[in-house]
């Protein structure tokens, strides 16, 4: 079976402006929001749709947003009850000489061969920006931060985090660990929307452990309204980076920028973004829930086609008076064979709003296809030989 695009559906305002998918969606989106982020990207949770993109799918060093990875695997840990909150880990000597005081990085100042409980090293972690209790949570899961470290980019795969490779679990320099602004955005969201009960630490502003006081690192959640995470990140690799998370009117917007000079400008461009995405946008309804979008190939079926709906309503964010042009494209594999049941998943579909990727949301078989008669898949078949035969003498040409 080979990979089919159902339709090409324009829903620009001039029917005339079509470009093709397959290049606009290869071509970097052309900054248009105030930010000098170089790496950046704003995600719409509530609309799934994409606000901006600088860069984002560039692989960069995470620094400290690294450890999303880190603790994503301990927070399933947690909620499949393979760990508890109350189970305490040992602070290693590698933990502690890499992570502790003496490392003169970032660190939560548990002590040395101390038993430390779960829920304080993600207090650690994600308040502190403890590398030692980065260590400690990998080792006491794994057995060793490199056990650790072959979870962390196997689960990378099952979410679907494309460009990015762990090679260790606290997001300290190493030449082959990369992230893109999307993945750490996919990452991101996926936390917020996996782990509401763990998630609400990130908002916490300050944990003190060993009686030593430490604020959250993370800027926005000291004065923008509706902040409530998540992290940030530095390194001389990566500058300075933040990876943030805003509910607001109903909306949430996680944003990631990278490759700033200094935490000032991080915590000023990220307001800038955030601003941007909250108040220069308009919603336009481009299908309702019940619309077909497009038709689907079935092999096999009673019926030739099916018909493809998307669920629930598409809704496009775009600049208030934007004029570029909005292209929606369904792609699956097929075509399908029968039978199809009606609410089956049959592919994707895509919307670009000038040369950006802004919404990729799912589409379903709007009807059951059970499989045809004898003639039906006779002729099927035959079609299927024939069109064979036409792609290998074009391969040949």
């Amino acid at each position: 079976m080979a990979a089919v695009a159902a339709a090409l559906l324009s829903v620009s305002p001039s029917p005339q402006a079509i470009v093709s998918p397959a290049v606009a969606a290869t071509k970097e989106a052309k900054p248009s929001a105030p930010t000098e982020a170089p790496f950046a990207f704003l995600y719409d949770v509530t609309s799934d749709a994409t606000l901006y993109a600088a860069k984002a799918d560039m692989p960069t060093p995470p620094a400290s947003m690294a450890t999303l990875m880190t603790l994503e695997l301990v927070f399933k840990a947690l909620k499949e009850g393979r760990l508890t909150r109350d189970q305490t880990f040992r602070v290693t000597e590698d933990a502690w000489r890499r992570g502790g005081a003496v490392s003169r990085s970032s660190t939560m100042f548990a002590k040395l061969n101390s038993e430390v409980a779960i829920s304080d090293l993600l207090r650690g972690v994600i308040v502190q920006s403890g590398t030692d209790a980065a260590i400690t949570l990998a080792t006491g899961l794994a057995g060793s931060e490199q056990a650790f470290v072959g979870l962390m980019n196997q689960r990378a795969k099952e979410l679907g985090l494309s460009y990015s490779v762990f090679r260790n679990a606290t997001g300290q320099p190493d030449p082959e660990q990369k992230m893109t602004a999307r993945d750490v955005a996919k990452l991101a969201t996926h936390i917020v929307d996996a782990y509401p009960d763990y998630y609400r630490i990130f908002a916490e502003p300050e944990f003190t452990w060993g009686k030593i006081t430490q604020r959250n690192r993370n800027p926005l959640l000291a004065d923008y309204a509706g902040a409530d995470g998540l992290k940030t990140g530095f390194t001389d690799d990566s500058g300075y980076g933040l990876v943030g998370s805003v509910m607001r009117d109903g909306r949430r917007l996680i944003i990631v920028v990278n490759g700033l000079e200094t935490a000032k400008s991080r915590a000023e461009e990220a307001r800038k973004l955030l601003d941007w995405g909250f108040n220069a946008f308009e919603q336009r309804r481009l299908f309702e829930g019940d619309d077909p979008v497009a038709e689907a190939r079935v092999f096999g079926g009673a019926a030739m086609h099916v018909a493809l709906v998307a669920q629930k309503p598409v809704d496009l964010l775009a600049p208030k008076g934007d004029d570029a042009r909005v292209v929606a494209r369904v792609s699956y594999d097929g075509p399908i064979a029968a039978p199809v049941a009606k609410g089956q998943r049959v592919g994707t579909l895509k919307v670009w709003r000038g040369q950006m990727l802004t919404i990729e949301t799912p589409v379903y078989a709007n009807a059951d296809v059970p499989v045809g008669d004898l003639s039906r898949r006779a002729l099927d078949g035959a079609l299927e030989l024939v069109s064979g035969w036409v792609g290998q003498v074009a391969e040949k040409i």
